[in-house]
């Protein structure tokens, strides 16, 4: 790995931490490696996004094309997803950070990996699947989407990008069993695409010749095309509100009239067989 000075580093004031950019392999200078160091497990939160998005500027518009690596310089995490409750009390967070973040990744104009050095969960693991490609540390961390666990639902941007990427046996596994994937499994059922560190996915990089894939300038707008059925849910923000309301407000139609059945039942006296 290259001990060359980082190609640029952003601040992220909020926890002191930082965004670097260096380039891992002196004869692929177009090779960029994006690593994030926000403590203490580099959750996403608006200044965290900002950073990330303007990275992922400067990579665009003052490098040449080529392929971009993301990582942790936190040994234990790659993200632990967002900070709820900070979500929860900044306005329009969804829409003005998580969906943007998720859609520019989605669309970046060069092959993107996500390098999985530690714990990816929740929204953490979804930024890995935004990524084109996912690379696990073979021997720790774990994928996870836990929401069930402590009840939160998925935002439809959440939920569609694992019924466009995985199977769905292994959809559901990730969503309704909040089953906790490490390395050599999350690779068999297809959730990545190869195990290691920074050689390993340099390797890959060099046998599937990504670094020449942007060269004609459209690899952007193949993803475009590729990922619209996504794009349009990840995009449709207000659309995806109001489809919740409505489905909160039959579910709840449905639960009264059910509730009226069993009572009716329960007048007819228990132990009566429907």
């Amino acid at each position: 790995m290259s001990t060359t000075p980082p190609l640029f580093t952003l601040p992220i004031p909020s926890t002191s931490g930082s965004i670097t950019c260096t380039n891992p392999s002196p004869d692929q200078p177009t090779i960029y490696l994006l690593t994030f160091t926000s403590p203490p497990d580099n959750r996403l939160t608006p200044t965290f996004i900002d950073t990330f998005l303007l990275a992922l500027d400067i990579i665009e518009h003052r490098y040449q094309k080529g392929v971009l690596i993301t990582t942790s310089g936190i040994p234990k995490f790659y993200s632990n997803g967002l900070d709820l409750e900070l979500a929860q009390s900044t306005e329009n967070f969804l829409e003005k950070w998580c969906w943007k973040l998720f859609r520019r990744l989605l669309t970046y104009p060069m092959p993107t990996i996500s390098l999985l050095n530690g714990h990816a969960f929740a929204a953490g693991f979804m930024l890995a699947m935004y990524h084109d490609y996912r690379i696990q540390n073979p021997s720790k961390g774990f994928l996870c989407i836990n929401e069930l666990e402590f009840g939160v639902p998925l935002q439809a941007p959440m939920m569609h990008v694992f019924r466009e990427k995985l199977t769905p046996n292994v959809c559901r596994d990730v969503v309704l069993e909040a089953k906790r994937f490490p390395g050599p499994e999350a690779l068999r059922v297809g959730i990545v695409d190869g195990l290691g560190g920074v050689e390993e996915t340099l390797k890959f990089v060099k046998e599937r010749k990504l670094v020449l894939m942007p060269k004609t300038e459209i690899y952007g707008v193949m993803k475009e095309e590729m990922y619209r059925r996504l794009l349009g849910v990840v995009d449709d923000h207000r659309g995806n509100l109001e489809w919740r309301e409505r489905v909160e407000e039959r579910k709840g139609n449905e639960e009264d009239v059910g509730r009226r059945s069993v009572e009716v039942w329960e007048g007819r006296g228990k132990g009566s067989k429907l």
